[in-house]
């Protein structure tokens, strides 16, 4: 699994760029944020998200983590493949975007492209929680409160179920998870 690459750009355009890593040219899918970060640099770095297809194996890059988790999390949710991820990712920073999740607006999330009210409000929904990593709204552990949801949901556990066992914990993503199984057992 490649989870990241460094090389020198070959060719760009705005959501693409061709990197030679060590005389293997790899094509890279990016962000319009992402290739205005990276633009005028002669050698770029990238976190990556590899999908491999049965027709294709496809790596999208970004120039920031937070950039990538969005991708990751918008990846998971039901009907929203890789383009409209990228186009929620080029529409929005992390940080705006956690802010249009929390403030529920559908009507700034249906003006990305492929994005309808139908998929608008399941995003909304099924991202209720969503949180930056390292911005105002994850103060005192919102970033091990999301990791240890996100632990728990690749267990099988409901997010509802989980948000109820998380209510009043704190602590280190492990101290979560610990804390949060034992009150799911007793569910």
């Amino acid at each position: 699994m490649i989870v990241g690459i460094e090389g020198k750009v070959e060719f760009r355009d705005p959501t693409r760029l061709h990197l030679n890593v060590g005389g293997l040219i790899y094509e890279v899918n990016v962000s319009v944020n992402t290739s205005n970060a990276v633009a005028g640099k002669e050698k770029v770095r990238l976190h990556v998200t590899q999908i491999i297809r049965e027709d294709a194996d496809l790596l999208y890059g970004f120039a920031e983590p937070n950039e990538k988790k969005m991708f990751d999390t918008l990846l998971k949710i039901n009907g929203v493949g890789p383009k409209v991820a990228q186009a929620v990712c080029s529409t929005f920073t992390p940080e705006t975007f956690a802010k249009v999740v929390a403030s529920k607006d559908v009507t700034l999330l249906k003006r990305v492209p492929g994005i309808g009210p139908k998929a608008a409000s399941r995003i909304l929904v099924e991202l209720a929680d969503f949180i930056v990593d390292g911005s105002e709204g994850a103060t005192g552990g919102g970033a091990d409160h999301h990791e240890a949801m996100m632990a728990l949901e690749s267990l099988g556990f409901k997010k509802e179920a989980i948000r109820k066992a998380l209510a009043g914990e704190s602590g280190d993503t492990a101290t979560l998870v610990k804390a949060a199984l034992k009150k799911l057992q007793r569910l």
